[in-house]
């Protein structure tokens, strides 16, 4: 039961972190976006990036 605790700890932790990093995304611009999408795409490899709403 304490391997199950520990797994579902760090992907709250993964979930929050995401979280956060997409918002912080959506503002960012030239070299911190790209530090950004790094960080997101260590946290999910497989993750793309939605395509812009146009207006």
């Amino acid at each position: 039961m304490v391997e199950r605790r520990i797994e579902l700890d760090r992907r709250y932790t993964r979930k929050k972190k995401m979280k956060k990093l997409k918002s912080k995304l959506e503002t960012a611009a030239g070299p911190d976006r790209d530090k950004i999408l790094y960080k997101i795409r260590c946290l999910s490899p497989h993750w793309t990036e939605p395509a812009k709403a146009a207006k």
